[in-house]
């Protein structure tokens, strides 16, 4: 790795020129708008925000950390360069089940520069943003890792579960059903015993990835990311609840959530570009102690309109984990396998085969829909031949419109697993929601007599882009040039 902490990821991403410093945005609109147009832009930067309003200089918040390719390899330790099916291939090597390395215990580290108990605690102190207009309040917990352990076994789960600030003592923090952190959670509620909890705000970027996919049932987010890094995450154990946190983390929040003990949360706006869960009751934390560095760094990664931030890594991230598990399956002939941002990564997916029987096609689809990785909150899922380049829109949409006729390619799937943020279904229904499948490939029983398409394969227009793809970028230069020499009307 190339980084030790996020200070350390922000200099090597300003020595690729991927970082700009924005000063005096304020915590009330401009950084929540600036975000957003990032988010909504290719290619955009990270950015560091510094002298907040009504804040000390130093006390920063970095965001869009992970939105291209050259910072994702950045945080994965890959070349720069990488192109999208290294990337992904070079990624499921690297968390293959037999790589797993456990985090190691120290005995102290930079999050202890700063130890807040009793009347001293002020989770106010930082700088938390309201990220849209609408929002119930101030979210301090965006782009954080929720550090929580299963009551029954040594299994830490590092989840992305948002936390809203209360008062200067109070978060609250929302988990959506099903999610581990969700399950360990309502055991402990079922046996009204307290949740130990610790919020981890400002971990370094690669943690944070791995707390947001899907990483496998009993497997801890600590020693999937070890094995991404080649080595141990060194962790301190928490004082209040013994919760294994990282050494070099921004700021940690530590305590305790009840099932008698709730505040309302939200609305917040989501990943799937509503808000779509309102304001409920969600379990409230006190505070029992707050851990931070000097000029702490908030990582701020609020849910926008999608694609934002996390479907650009994941566009990458859960594709090839898409991919692993239609393989894992024992489905042969599995070329290429995407999570559409467009879709936030879930609501609309693409798989590519090389037929090799009838109902092939329909058995991808099936499994891709319900797997792991693509059972929550999807949508539609739609299989095509190996000439259809999976990550273009519109080649799947012209497959889509050509080999698939209604009466025989659609398949549903009802009562699917859906949860509060799904904006289709009735505030007073959510829980279930359906899945379309469509088969876009050519008919099996006739696939030989399909008319012969026009056009390279996916293979070849990726060659001819990585030879000639200079022209295109020239192209846009000189348009660029002649707009801005045109004389203003």
């Amino acid at each position: 790795m190339r980084y030790e902490d996020l200070r350390d990821w922000i200099a090597q991403a300003r020595t690729l020129g991927e970082v700009r410093d924005v000063r005096g945005a304020s915590w009330q609109e401009d950084i929540g708008r600036v975000t957003e147009m990032l988010h909504h832009t290719d290619d955009s930067p990270a950015v560091l925000f510094d002298d907040i309003p009504g804040y000390p200089a130093g006390y920063r918040i970095l965001v869009n950390a992970n939105a291209t390719r050259r910072r994702l390899a950045l945080t994965l330790g890959l070349p720069i360069d990488i192109e999208r099916r290294p990337l992904m291939d070079e990624f499921l090597r690297l968390t293959e089940s037999d790589r797993r390395v456990p985090p190691r215990f120290v005995k102290d580290g930079p999050v202890f520069e700063n130890v807040l108990r009793g009347e001293d605690i002020d989770v106010l102190k930082f700088p938390a943003p309201q990220w849209h207009p609408l929002d119930g309040g101030r979210y301090l917990g965006t782009g954080v890792c929720d550090v929580l352990k299963d009551p029954d076994s040594d299994w830490i789960n590092v989840g992305t579960y948002r936390v809203q600030v209360q008062d200067r003592g109070h978060v609250s923090v929302y988990i959506s059903p099903g999610k581990h952190g969700r399950q360990f959670r309502d055991e402990y509620f079922k046996r009204k015993q307290p949740c130990p909890i610790a919020l981890v705000i400002g971990g370094e970027p690669l943690l944070f990835i791995a707390s947001s996919l899907e990483i496998p049932y009993g497997v801890s987010e600590y020693d999937f990311a070890g094995a991404i890094r080649g080595q141990p995450y060194e962790v301190v154990k928490a004082p209040i609840t013994g919760l294994p946190i990282p050494a070099n983390a921004e700021i940690v929040i530590e305590g305790f959530l009840h099932h008698d003990k709730k505040a309302p949360e939200g609305p917040f706006g989501e990943w799937t570009g509503y808000y779509a869960s309102g304001e409920r009751e969600e379990p409230l934390l006190e505070v029992q102690a707050l851990y931070h560095r000097n000029d702490p760094i908030i990582l701020g990664v609020p849910p926008n309109k999608p694609p934002y931030e996390p479907h650009r890594y994941r566009e990458y991230l859960r594709s090839a984990l898409l991919l692993r598990e239609l393989q894992s399956a024992g489905i042969p002939g599995i070329v290429d396998a995407h999570c559409f941002g467009v879709g936030g990564c879930r609501l609309f997916l693409a798989v590519s085969i090389q037929q090799r029987y009838a109902g092939h096609a329909r058995q991808a689809a099936h499994v891709a829909a319900m797997c792991r990785v693509g059972a929550y909150l999807g949508r539609i899922v739609v299989v095509v031949d190996d000439d259809v380049d999976v990550t273009d829109l519109n080649d799947v949409m012209w497959a889509l419109l050509t080999r698939a006729d209604p009466e025989r390619s659609l398949d549903i799937i009802h009562r699917a697993w859906s949860g509060p943020l799904d904006p289709a279904i009735h505030p007073d229904q959510k829980g279930f929601n359906s899945r379309l499948l469509i088969d876009a490939t050519k008919p099996w029983e006739w696939r030989d007599k399909f008319p012969i398409a026009i056009g390279p394969d996916a293979k070849t227009r990726q060659e001819t882009r990585k030879k000639w793809g200079w022209i295109l970028q020239q192209a846009v230069s000189d348009a660029m040039r002649e707009e801005a020499a045109a004389p203003a009307e």
